[in-house]
């Protein structure tokens, strides 16, 4: 089952489960602002990301701003410690199932999720499109 973990004030979360219900793409929300993540699931999400905290952690918001820390002088459980006591320091949304995660939204990257056989005629609508000089 695909997970959508969210924050109701993004407008990306918002985007990503437009997108997942207009595909018909069952999936488990969860607003990590009312349900915050635990230093267990963290780890767990941090397992399927490319490139560990870096994926997660979000330059931009103001506890990153305020912590004023080298976060690339931190072992990672001292990050795992940061981001569950200041969760906005997490990217959202964070879409995963068990075996891929996709951090923040992208229409190209999300696509990833669909079931194989939409996939498969995605592609063939965009072929013949392609071939037919229509643009999607």
């Amino acid at each position: 089952m695909l997970n959508l973990y969210v924050a109701p004030s993004s407008s990306s979360c918002r985007r990503a489960k437009r997108w997942l219900l207009d595909h018909d793409i069952p999936f488990n929300e969860r607003d990590i602002s009312k349900h915050p993540l635990t230093h267990d699931e963290l780890k767990q999400i941090l397992r399927l990301s490319e490139n560990g905290t870096e994926d997660l952690i979000s330059t931009r918001c103001i506890s990153y701003k305020k912590l004023k820390v080298n976060f690339d002088n931190l072992r990672i459980s001292q990050l795992i410690d940061l981001m569950v006591e200041h969760q906005d320091l997490i990217r959202r949304p964070l879409i995963f199932d068990d075996r891929q995660l996709q951090v923040g939204f992208s229409e190209e990257n999300i696509r990833s999720f669909l079931p194989r056989a939409a996939r498969k005629a995605l592609l063939d609508v965009m072929l013949e499109n392609a071939e037919s000089g229509v643009t999607a």
